[in-house]
């Protein structure tokens, strides 16, 4: 009889046992999971610190204001006259990149290709052209704008004018050469613009790269030339930098 009191004793110390290790075991694998959870929150958490500063800065580069952008006062406003072959009217929301071009039309000026953009207001018969750009820089260096940054201009695609800035170029002969004049002034606007549009060097594009069109041509067959026109613009962005 003391035996099997005895035996029941021992049976229920080793099921007691038994569920208090079950119990710590449990304890141990709910702290572990806590742990595992808190583990992939902490980890979720700066991956969305890390996203959310980076849609930050992508939306702080690319959603300018542009109604708030004054144009320096070495540029001559001389707006083509709204039509819908040149100077639709087409809000640009923001700006992604800046396209530089010849005018493709040696040694005429600047206002003589704007006012060229103008004419096309006034064309007749079946067969219409759509031509215009933001900006020329003439032979003098002078910068001229025919549209204003916050409207659309016909420069380069249809996929690419919605969002893109157009600098047109004067150029003396058909190279496509850029004289000096030309060519400081294109390095000083063109840094200006990245400055004051959120952009740099990296989203400037020519023509050429935008659909393989020859444009501006000097810089196309001369990618020296164009890399080293980016590195001045580089440069150039410092004196604007507030």
């Amino acid at each position: 009889m003391k035996n099997q009191t005895k035996d029941s004793f021992n049976e229920l110390e080793r099921r007691r046992r038994q569920r208090e290790r079950r119990r710590k075991q449990k304890k141990k694998q709910t702290f572990l999971n806590i742990l595992y959870i808190i583990g992939k929150t902490l980890i979720l958490a700066s991956a969305l610190t890390v996203l959310l500063i980076a849609l930050s800065q992508i939306f702080q580069r690319n959603y300018v204001d542009l109604n708030s952008v004054t144009m320096p006062s070495w540029v001559e406003q001389d707006f083509i006259t709204p039509n819908e072959y040149s100077r639709p009217q087409t809000k640009m929301k923001r700006v992604k990149e800046i396209v530089i071009h010849y005018v493709a039309n040696p040694g005429t000026t600047a206002k003589q290709n704007m006012a060229y953009f103008d004419s096309l207001k006034d064309q007749k018969g079946i067969k219409k052209i759509s031509a215009s750009s933001h900006f020329i820089i003439g032979l003098d260096g002078e910068v001229l704008q025919g549209i204003p940054i916050t409207e659309v201009a016909y420069a380069t695609s249809k996929e690419k004018n919605p969002d893109t800035i157009s600098i047109e170029c004067c150029h003396p002969d058909e190279t496509g050469k850029f004289n000096d004049d030309t060519y400081g002034s294109l390095v000083k606007f063109t840094a200006w613009l990245c400055e004051n549009l959120g952009l740099t060097e990296k989203d400037v594009i020519r023509h050429y790269d935008a659909t393989g069109k020859d444009c501006p041509r000097y810089f196309v067959a001369h990618e020296d030339e164009w890399k080293q026109f980016l590195q001045d613009v580089k440069e150039a962005r410092k004196e604007f930098r507030q």
